[in-house]
């Protein structure tokens, strides 16, 4: 027979209890579909079931559905078959023993599994058990709320609760196998839960790879509400090994407990960490919020109370956002104390304080030591004043001596309280002022006005891996802005080197603390003294003066990579023979036809009139050019007097990398090769 109403199932029992009260002789087999079947949490479509009498006694129960609707595990779609015996017992419960076989159910639950189903009419409940392989579920529930149950998990595959999760967000649960006990209510449009877990093994990601899991495994007691636009998840307990990620934040949890307390919020694809306690003992404790969009974007970020004790909080905490920051070899000691207040829209607030923090970033690029103090900014209030002092500082091996600074945050800008000075290799750097306002547009975060006074050059070189230079660096930056990720400084620098100046100005610095800094602004050389600066780089000598400019010079990673470069000796002078070879072999040149080779080798300097060479910097390849341009080249150097020289060079066009051989050959005291 074929009936429609959302009653079958329950004349299905009446018609098991006429079934089983029938002597053996008058039963007949029973046969029962149904387009659609509809109860408190179940939905089935298109139903079969068949009654017939067991040998072993009792009746032989079918049951196949086409499609089922679990609305507490989130399953939709499923199909359904039941094969057992049914019978009434002593106690005249109602129980069924058989297997149950479900298709296209999240990770493969209860695809082949031992079912128990035990209906009590005088108790006015219902148990069910279910076991597949290890994993091993029950259930109780009254007959007169079915939508209310006590469950009890046990070495459930976290696979089998991807429709649960999916009800709250779109995680992915990706392995691992949960303990529980809890209750479950069941709505015609959400569902609540709470109870006890233990997770082993535990792993998840989300589509936008911002949030994920692996090898988790912890313990704890949990509530979830859902509905039907998104749920919310509270969890209190402990977590013992494995790896998470949430957003930048990697963690590589240790094998003790560490403590956790969330509350998450998520809908129509959005996650917010509405609350976040944790307590690593010996390594990290912080509160604080974190809340993602739907594209994964993070959209808040804040931390309370934050403690953190290197280098135990970077190694378990901090690899991931260190390096994002282009901090992945940070060496980090110390303890730091702090807070942060991060939005969609900039920076809220931040403070910090320690007692003792030693920084430097592997690459060499800065470093302190001896970090004592803090700083303390909010963009909407005033702040009590601060100190920062170190011991030691160096930036791009420059050192920079101790010294302690007074800051004061006053309407957002978080500002030196009084000018201070520090000792830079045999010079001094003197801040007059400093103002920094995180919140403001980018080119007004930053100002400062700073003077360098008497910096030794030679010292200066040798920290940059330089050939000594003689001489004092001076300076003034009466600006200095922070724009984008980009440093701007007005005014400029004179170094006093070589008998002359060099002078640098329109200077900037981009990505200071990245992987690969740039470098821009332009340079003048002026009466630079040509016999102490080839004694320096040797590369022949030469005697004279030497002016010019590079202008628009950018530097990647400290390596030119354009400039415009015009270098001239216009009043006259003495050139040696190596230095001829040398500015030859440099510009793929040779010696005008005029001077024959053997009449070369027999003088060790020559008198020259005018020299000067130049180069453009593009796409890798040097633009070359001279003192005047030749049918056959350009000309280096104008001779003078008797034997009378003219060096010319040919090649119009350099490869950058090959110049730069050539000159670190030269430079080194070796010829130059020409390939």
């Amino acid at each position: 027979m074929r009936a429609t109403s959302s009653h079958l199932l329950l004349c299905f029992f009446l018609l098991l209890g006429l079934g089983l009260g029938l002597p053996p002789t008058a039963r007949a087999d029973v046969t029962v579909s149904a387009k659609q079947v509809d109860l408190p949490g179940l939905q089935l479509q298109d139903v079969d079931a068949q009654l017939a009498e067991d040998p072993a006694g009792g009746l032989h129960l079918q049951l196949q559905a086409g499609q089922a609707d679990v609305a507490a595990m989130g399953w939709r779609h499923v199909g359904l078959h039941l094969d057992g015996r049914l019978q009434r017992d002593a106690q005249l419960r109602w129980v069924f023993d058989g297997r149950v076989q479900l298709r296209g159910a999240p990770g493969g639950a209860l695809a082949d599994a031992q079912v128990t189903w035990v209906v009590n009419p005088g108790a006015d409940t219902m148990q069910v058990e279910l076991r597949q392989d290890k994993a091993q579920a029950s259930a109780w529930l009254p007959l007169d709320q079915p939508s209310h149950a006590q469950v009890s998990l046990r070495q459930l595959p976290t696979g089998w609760l991807q429709g649960l999760l999916g009800r709250a967000g779109s995680a992915r649960l990706t392995g691992g196998r949960v303990d529980a006990d809890l209750a479950l209510d069941v709505g015609d449009t959400g569902m609540q839960s709470s109870g006890r877990f233990t997770l082993a093994g535990v792993g998840f990601d989300t589509p936008g790879g911002t949030m994920a899991g692996q090898g988790v495994a912890g313990k704890g007691r949990f509530g979830f509400d859902s509905d039907g636009d998104g749920g919310r998840l509270s969890v209190q307990g402990n977590l013992e090994g494995g790896e998470l990620l949430l957003g930048s934040l990697y963690a590589k949890l240790p094998a003790h407990p560490v403590q956790l307390e969330v509350d998450v919020h998520a809908r129509q694809g959005a996650v917010e960490l509405q609350k976040l306690h944790v307590d690593d003992a010996d390594a990290l404790r912080f509160d604080g919020a974190i809340a993602f969009d739907a594209k994964g974007t993070l959209q808040k970020l804040q931390l309370d109370r934050f403690r953190a004790n290197f280098p135990l909080v970077s190694q378990r905490y901090g690899q991931a956002w260190l390096a994002a920051l282009g901090l992945r070899d940070a060496r980090i000691a110390g303890r730091v104390n702090g807070s942060v207040d991060w939005r969609n829209d900039g920076l809220h607030a931040f403070a910090f304080d320690t007692d003792g923090l030693d920084l430097s970033d592997g690459g060499g690029r800065f470093a302190v030591n001896g970090l004592r103090g803090g700083l303390d900014w909010s963009a909407r209030s005033d702040r009590p004043a601060t100190t920062l002092a170190w011991q030691g500082l160096q930036f791009y091996r420059i050192p920079v001596a101790a010294a302690t600074s007074r800051w004061q945050d006053r309407g957002g800008s978080l500002s030196l309280s009084q000018p201070f000075a520090v000792a830079v290799l045999k010079g001094e750097l003197r801040l007059a002022s400093l103002d920094w306002r995180p919140a403001a547009a980018q080119g007004q975060r930053l100002t400062a006005d700073l003077v360098v006074t008497g910096v030794d050059m030679a010292s200066f070189s040798r920290a940059l891996d330089w050939p000594a230079i003689p001489g004092t660096l001076s300076g003034a930056v009466p600006s200095l802005r922070w724009a984008g990720d980009r440093l701007e400084l007005d005014g400029g620098f004179a170094a006093n080197v070589f008998g002359g100046t060099v002078t640098a100005t329109r200077l900037s610095l981009q990505q200071p603390f990245g992987d690969a800094p740039v470098l821009a602004g332009d340079f003048k050389l002026d009466q630079l003294d040509l016999a102490a600066f080839t004694g320096v780089f040797d590369i022949g000598g030469m005697t004279g003066r030497l002016h010019g400019v590079v202008d628009d010079l950018r530097l990647l990673d400290w390596s030119p990579v354009a400039f415009r470069a015009s270098l001239l000796a216009d009043d006259g002078g003495r050139i040696s023979q190596r230095a001829v070879n040398n500015l030859v072999l440099l510009s793929g040149g040779g010696v005008a036809s005029g001077l024959q080779g053997a009449m070369l080798k027999l003088f060790k300097n020559f008198s020259y009139k005018r020299a000067g060479l130049a180069c453009t910097l593009q796409d890798g390849v040097c633009l070359m050019g001279g003192l005047a341009t030749e049918e056959d080249g350009y000309t280096i150097v104008e001779g003078s007097g008797l034997p009378r020289l003219q060096v010319l060079g040919h090649q119009g066009k350099v490869d950058w990398p090959t110049l730069q051989r050539r000159l670190r050959e030269a430079a080194g005291g070796h010829a130059p090769t020409a390939h």
